[in-house]
């Protein structure tokens, strides 16, 4: 069967489509590959893929995924000019989602969610090649139970005197949530993976801003985890958006830390819940070594 391709004006207000899974004939639903991984999940997965203009990796980071046993690969394409559209035609089992127009940075995520099936979903950007392998880890510990798994990016940050901004409000964001073990480590960074269970609790529209998908899923009991390492950082493509203290992207991710902190606040606000305590964090993180 042909791949399908889906062409949406917006991010918010989709229909499921009645019939979301694409399949080869005689795979029995799991995607060809030429050299599969050795991975037995009990669980269904799929892969949700964005890209912007990315048509010189896609191939790749798709070819790594087809070597996975997913049901399915939905790719979304944001605002893309050039021939990723040509590229993702080319891997007869992948779902293409075209936005004409581009939406927000992690509106591709949201979109993919909303329309996998699957028990597991992965997610990576069209714009770093990440071998199978080291994706393995993430499908399997949300096989295993964990319904969030990060990529734990720990040993590549440096020192607190010697981090950026953003490093420092991912750190702050989980102490605020009573989770310090997990360091800097964020559903900002791919590759992470998901529970359907997750999806659902935290809402797919969370998935648009990352740190509020993070901050319900740690209030709402889901279980979150770093569980594997893979280097996004120094392989992260620059673009003119990325690069340069106080850039775009920076600003951003800022202010998404900024709604999930204050999303989370009002929510104790409401409960009656004191918030004198995320003072002392406040002071605690200010004065780190």
């Amino acid at each position: 069967m042909k791949n399908r391709a889906v062409r949406m004006k917006s991010s918010r207000g989709r229909k499921k489509p009645g019939s979301r899974r694409t399949k080869l004939p005689g795979t029995k639903g799991k995607l060809s590959a030429s050299a599969p991984v050795r991975l037995t999940l009990q669980n269904s997965a799929s892969a949700v893929v964005s890209a912007s203009d990315e048509a010189g990796t896609l191939g790749g980071v798709l070819k790594e995924l087809s070597r996975l046993p997913l049901q399915e690969i939905v790719v979304v394409l944001n605002g893309c000019r050039d021939n990723s559209y040509e590229i993702a035609r080319k891997f007869p089992a992948v779902t293409i989602v075209h936005e004409p127009d581009r939406v927000g940075h992690d509106v591709g995520r949201a979109i993919g969610a909303e329309l996998t099936t699957s028990d597991i979903v992965l997610f990576t950007d069209g714009d770093i090649v990440i071998k199978a392998e080291r994706l393995v880890p993430f499908l399997s510990a949300v096989d295993r139970g964990v319904d969030m798994a990060l990529n734990n990016l720990t040993s590549y940050i440096p020192a607190f005197p010697d981090q950026d901004d953003v490093t420092r409000m991912k750190t702050y964001l989980n102490s605020v949530l009573d989770r310090s073990d997990l360091a800097a480590n964020s559903l900002v960074a791919i590759p992470h993976a998901l529970s359907s269970r997750c999806i659902r609790e935290v809402g797919y529209q969370s998935l648009m801003v990352p740190p509020v998908a993070q901050m319900l899923a740690c209030t709402k009991g889901m279980k979150v985890e770093a569980v594997s390492k893979v280097n996004v950082i120094t392989g992260n493509r620059l673009r003119k958006d990325n690069t340069g203290k106080g850039n775009d992207v920076e600003r951003m991710i800022i202010g998404d830390h900024i709604e999930a902190l204050s999303k989370y606040l009002e929510a104790r606000t409401e409960r009656g819940e004191p918030s004198t305590q995320y003072r002392a964090a406040v002071a605690s993180w200010r004065n780190a070594p």
